[in-house]
């Protein structure tokens, strides 16, 4: 008994208390320091991810716009019997660096999830002041008007992007990281002098139908998964005002 109580005393001594309370300020600062690398890591996934599949979404574009009827007569019409295909002629006769076209706006459009999220905990926070409970259906109109202002602010970018992976876009001037955000501004500007500022937002309509509903019910289905785990694990689960 009176080894144990030693160790107890021992366990609850002033010299324990300052060595856990070193620790965990320790902790806190080198978290502090280094959390800017762990954000730069995330994003850094995001790059690699957009590097890895440009390839694919530019093979994409070109499929899906194969047969197409144009009112503008520069553009020429592809034949490409399939993916393979399409990768074969396009590395033969524009070169491999066309498969990273629209490389830029894509790593720029990586942050579009960001303030989709951003929009709906705002929303969600107001919506649930005073310890309020939030209806499914309140959470699919949130999610849905968080996602039509995530998809309008980069829509323009979006555009353009669809633009440089069709291939036919004539880039001039400097190539490199300087000759795509060059091309990126002129392609947006050769929009607004043709069509006007609601130029860059042409086909919104299409795009908002097809990505707000599904961005609706998946914070649905997110909301309720997640309060259901909490249920299971025994955890009540509060908003944050």
């Amino acid at each position: 008994m009176s080894n144990n109580g030693g160790m107890t005393a021992g366990l609850l001594s002033y010299e324990t208390l300052v060595h856990a309370v070193a620790g965990a300020v320790g902790s806190m600062t080198a978290m502090t320091v280094f959390f800017p690398l762990d954000t730069a890591r995330i994003r850094l996934q995001g790059v690699v991810n957009v590097l890895l599949t440009t390839p694919m979404w530019v093979v994409n574009t070109r499929l899906k716009l194969q047969g197409a009827k144009f009112r503008n007569e520069d553009l020429q019409q592809t034949h490409y019997r399939g993916i393979f295909d399409a990768f074969s002629q396009i590395i033969a006769n524009e070169g491999v660096g066309t498969l990273w076209n629209g490389t830029l706006p894509s790593l720029v459009l990586v942050f579009n999830p960001a303030i989709q999220f951003m929009f709906y905990e705002a929303m969600k926070r107001r919506a649930g002041r005073g310890g309020r409970k939030i209806s499914s259906a309140e959470i699919f109109l949130i999610g849905a008007v968080a996602k039509v202002i995530a998809t309008t602010a980069s829509y323009p970018l979006q555009t353009v992007q669809a633009i440089l992976r069709f291939g036919q876009y004539k880039s001039e001037g400097q190539s490199g990281i300087l000759g795509s955000f060059q091309n990126v501004l002129r392609l947006l500007m050769d929009r607004i002098k043709r069509h006007g500022a609601l130029g860059l937002y042409k086909g919104l309509e299409a795009k908002l139908l097809q990505t707000v509903l599904t961005a609706a019910l998946m914070f649905v289905v997110y909301e309720k998964i997640t309060a259901t785990t909490f249920k299971i694990m025994g955890l009540n689960r509060k908003l944050k005002h």
